[in-house]
């Protein structure tokens, strides 16, 4: 793949990330008003219980300035009313209010009280607290609130947003100490379904423009998609899997290189992060197409082919793979016939369309429970090197060897590529690429098992053997 492909494919990433942040936003508002409202059009949360030895609860200070310019028109599109309910756990009078910050500050200056500094998803309260008195007067008697609420029983106060800088005050109404009472603080906005399809239609343009440039990206050229051997057959090999996975050990290694390889992989990090990203939207798209068509268009199958093999070569030189050999691995999603370790799956020209639904959540279950022990819980970021796990520890266990004795034990090598092309089987089938199921069979070597199956012939439009064969 040409490196021009390859940012086009990144820019695409891009674009899609902040693509799927609308839709998850505009999808979330739009399910919110839908379903979780009241019937009043309120979205309400109750609180932990308040207490407080103090004479005050508040918020900390709410800046709903819109600088610079004016801002009215924001209010008034999002048309937003907050409602605060509080019930007295000990029958005391209450009081409810809001204020400008600079009045409720002065009015609680010097008075002890706790502020509110986070409130936990499940309404757990934060708070921090101020040591003080209790206020000269009585908050009823003040006159600076822009909405209160105050006697005994539930209390409900009302206030339609406006800009400005606020406190939310609770208090005994007669300002004494010691304040006990269940709340719940509520909001509604009649802009929120009007945001919420406006997220999902900026997510759904973004998520549009973004497959167009990743499917153009990852297609393969017109020219190569009508290229076809003649003549005498093209074999590559006859591998017994359609996933096949090769590896040299490269002798002699280096006994210490392994040390090294890992900060010498970083670049490989940073491009395979973007290129996995690019995998999972690729994977999604080849879903749909699969679904609809029994069909994994050629370019996407090519370009996760890629992903893979440039993983395999990165996990065989610095990882689990093996540490097999001291090559440095190519930046290339085209197979490299000349590099120790290879991977390729054979392309299906037909996929069920209802193995599709199952085969990710369901039908790989068993073999997710047996690629859990081999390669462990923490997956890099690239998406596919383990690091740990039984394979991490035979590797680890081959490097120690290799940097006392200076020797690969041959039979260890067998052992951890057998388990690493049962992983690599089992990535290919979740990922759609191939309906055959992964065997529960430990093919141990470098090389593939030869079977019936038909052989692997190259997919890369760059492959010699296609030149000027149409």
């Amino acid at each position: 793949m040409k490196p021009g492909r390859i940012i086009a494919l990144v820019i695409g990433v891009l674009i899609i990330l902040p693509a799927f942040g609308f839709l998850f936003g505009g999808g979330a508002l739009t399910v919110a008003h839908l379903v979780e409202r009241e019937d009043d059009g309120f979205f309400d949360e109750s609180l932990d219980r308040l207490a407080t030895p103090t004479a005050a609860i508040s918020t900390e200070d709410v800046d709903l300035m819109a600088d610079p310019g004016p801002s009215d028109w924001v209010f008034d599109f999002v048309d937003a009313t907050v409602r605060i309910r509080a019930t007295a756990a000990d029958a005391e009078p209450l009081f409810l209010g809001i204020g400008p910050l600079t009045d409720v500050t002065a009015y609680l200056d010097g008075v002890g009280r706790d502020v509110i500094v986070d409130v936990g998803t499940g309404g757990e309260i934060v708070y921090e607290r101020f040591a003080g008195t209790e206020p000269a007067t009585a908050p009823v008697d003040q006159t600076f609130w822009v909405a209160t609420a105050s006697g005994l029983g539930q209390q409900e106060l009302a206030w339609d947003v406006v800009e400005g800088e606020w406190i939310a005050v609770l208090m005994n109404a007669d300002g004494s100490s010691g304040i006990v009472a269940d709340v719940t603080v509520g909001v509604r906005s009649g802009a929120v379904l009007t945001i919420g399809v406006v997220l999902l239609a900026i997510g759904a343009i973004l998520t549009a423009i973004a497959v167009v440039i990743i499917v153009a990206a990852a297609r393969r050229p017109e020219a190569a998609e009508e290229l076809r051997p003649i003549g005498e057959e093209l074999e590559v090999a006859r591998p017994a899997e359609p996933v096949a996975l090769t590896a040299k050990l490269d002798e002699p290694l280096s006994p210490w290189l392994w040390l090294v390889k890992w900060i010498l992989s970083i670049p490989h990090f940073i491009v395979l992060a973007f290129l996995w990203l690019a995998f999972a939207v690729v994977t999604i798209l080849a879903f749909f197409a699969v679904l609809f068509t029994g069909r994994y268009p050629r370019g996407l199958f090519e370009f996760n082919l890629g992903v893979l093999r440039w993983t395999w070569r990165v996990d065989y030189y610095a990882f689990t793979g093996g540490l097999g050999t001291d090559r440095y691995p190519p930046f290339s999603l085209q197979r490299v016939d000349d590099y120790p370790a290879t991977l390729d799956i054979a392309y299906p020209e037909q996929l069920s369309r209802g193995l599709v639904l199952v085969k990710w959540w369901l039908l790989a279950i068993p073999h997710y429970l047996v690629v859990a022990i081999m390669m462990g819980g923490d997956i890099a970021a690239t998406g596919g090197i383990a690091t740990m796990g039984l394979i991490g520890v035979l590797v680890i266990i081959a490097a120690a060897t290799l940097l006392f004795t200076g020797r690969y034990p041959r039979s260890l090598f067998d052992l951890i590529i057998g388990l690493n092309r049962w992983v690599y089987r089992v990535i290919a089938y979740v990922t759609l690429m191939t309906d055959r199921y992964p065997p529960f069979r430990l093919d141990q070597g470098g090389s593939e098992p030869q079977g019936d199956l038909p052989p692997l012939l190259p997919l890369d439009d760059s492959t010699p053997e296609f030149a000027g064969k149409v």
